[in-house]
């Protein structure tokens, strides 16, 4: 990894971290693979500008599926390594989670 800018590789839009977000300050984005706590950390006090009080990272396993006759297993989607940032309190929400309903 060069740089905090590859760290984080996009932002998790699902139900649960919607909720997450709104109720109790839990961010949820998908990292590089070779990303840890720190770099995380690092990576969203420089480019959001807020304080970061945790952070947990999950590897999520990958999706498989049968095929056919074979039963061969196929992989649907790959897997991937997600963080779960709770900021600290009296941290500003962040922007591109607040139009999200």
């Amino acid at each position: 990894m060069t740089d905090l800018y590859s760290v984080l590789v996009r932002p998790l839009v699902t139900e649960k971290s919607n909720v997450q977000s709104s109720k109790k300050g839990h961010y949820t984005f998908v990292v590089s693979d070779d990303a840890t706590r720190t770099t995380v950390k690092d990576a969203l006090e420089t480019l959001f500008e807020v304080s970061v009080a945790r952070v947990n990272i999950i590897n999520a396993p990958a999706k498989r599926g049968r095929r056919g006759r074979s039963r061969r297993l196929v992989v649907r989607r790959p897997a991937f390594k997600k963080a779960i940032v709770t900021l600290a309190e009296g941290s500003k929400p962040l922007e591109i989670f607040e139009g999200v309903q």
